[in-house]
């Protein structure tokens, strides 16, 4: 095939899984403040898509990770072809949509590397993955961030119902306060999770210009990929992403106001400190992590571990699972042309298989949300009325 038209191929399927990522991962910065009432459904995923966009224009440290870091690339290294990514990617995208499809919050980001590792390894060998960036950079972070942002969420809550709390009193209703601030922290989210989750296929598209010499080794991405990586995620995140939104919102605890800000708060934290250092983040684990911290914190809020651990299988297998996958395409596009179509073919049909699956259970804001109304009351404090004593009158006998 025409290196110029694999390629394009490569940037088309790159965009489609960026849109991908997006609804997938809408839920990270917007579950919890729709589940409190905080904003509405709609505005929510606008607001959210809008901040996407922006976000992806403040930093290309994590592209620069994936494109010259993960994947040895250039002079001294090995080269890595475009049909190898275009499977790496196919792995990824395969995996975005089955876990959607369940409703499982599992890491879009690791899907890729996981697509990528998986594919590079059947086209040019154990060689060529930088096994010491792949630690530091994404199994470290994807170990070390939820446990520290849940820690954070977890300490957070328990102060904000500490300060809000009045004597006596089981709750403060001023504490539904706490409302308005989601919507800064929220938003916050939103644009965390573009500096850091457009990046990744910004330094997927940068790696396929560079390994078919189109750009020059060791440079980042261009402002077309940038903006390209930007329309495409918010596009996606405006989609909304119902079925992960459901598993946030109510999945894992009941979210109050107080510990929905708290979540959020140490959720943006983690990420805009990543995407800073250049560590390929997982926003979800990040987010799960934050709320499940925050549940803790809140005392009488129960976590729903059963959530949790099927969200950490999906963690656990997220990798090695897009890496099979990946690893298969790949071996199919050894075939030339014909393994492309395949590959392609093959991708296309589970991947409508499963939105026409999806269909016969229809999850959107209509239905999705209406399960979550109650989870967002603030708790009101019943005083009781003292009854006036009505004075006796004696009567003389």
């Amino acid at each position: 095939m025409d290196l110029t038209l694999m390629v394009v191929l490569v940037i088309a399927l790159a965009l489609f899984f960026d849109f991908t990522n997006g609804f997938h991962d809408t839920a990270n910065a917007m579950a919890t403040p729709i589940a409190t009432g905080a904003i509405t459904p709609k505005t929510a995923v606008a607001l959210a898509a809008v901040l996407n966009l922006i976000g992806a224009f403040l930093s290309t440290e994590v592209a620069k990770t994936i494109s010259g870091g993960i994947i040895r690339e250039g002079d001294g290294g090995i080269a890595i072809t475009p049909e190898m990514i275009f499977a790496g990617l196919m792995g990824a995208v395969v995996w975005n949509m089955m876990t959607w499809l369940l409703g499982l919050p599992s890491s879009s980001s690791h899907a890729l590397f996981g697509g990528l590792i998986g594919a590079a390894i059947v086209g040019a060998g154990f060689g060529a993955i930088n096994y010491a960036v792949v630690v530091s950079k994404v199994l470290l972070p994807a170990v070390l961030a939820p446990l520290i942002a849940g820690t954070v969420a977890y300490l957070s809550t328990r102060l904000a119902y500490r300060i809000t709390t009045r004597r006596g009193a089981v709750a403060n209703p001023k504490r539904g306060g706490f409302r308005y601030g989601q919507i800064f922290s929220s938003s916050l989210v939103a644009l965390a999770h573009g500096t850091n989750d457009a990046q990744k296929t910004m330094g997927v598209i940068t790696l396929v210009l560079v390994s078919g010499g189109f750009q020059a080794v060791g440079t980042g991405p261009e402002f077309w990929v940038v903006a390209a990586c930007g329309l495409a995620i918010a596009i996606g995140t405006y989609s909304g992403g119902w079925r992960i939104m459901r598993t946030m919102g109510r999945g894992l605890t009941e979210v109050k106001p107080a510990q929905g800000f708290a979540a959020e708060s140490s959720t943006a934290s983690a990420i805009l400190a990543s995407s800073h250092l250049g560590f390929a983040l997982s926003t979800t684990q990040v987010a799960s992590g934050s709320v499940i911290g925050s549940g803790l914190g809140r005392k009488g809020a129960q976590v729903r571990w059963n959530t949790a651990r099927r969200i950490a299988v999906g963690w656990v297998l997220t990798l090695p699972a897009a890496a099979i996958v990946g690893a298969l395409a790949a071996a199919a596009a050894h075939l030339g042309i014909a393994g492309i179509i395949i590959d392609a073919v093959a991708g296309a049909l589970v991947i409508g298989i499963m939105f026409l699956v999806s269909r016969r259970n229809q999850v959107g804001h209509h239905n999705a949300i209406s399960e979550l109304d109650h989870a967002g009351e603030v708790v009101k404090i019943k005083r009781k009325k003292k009854k006036k004593k009505t004075p006796q009158v004696e009567v003389a006998e």
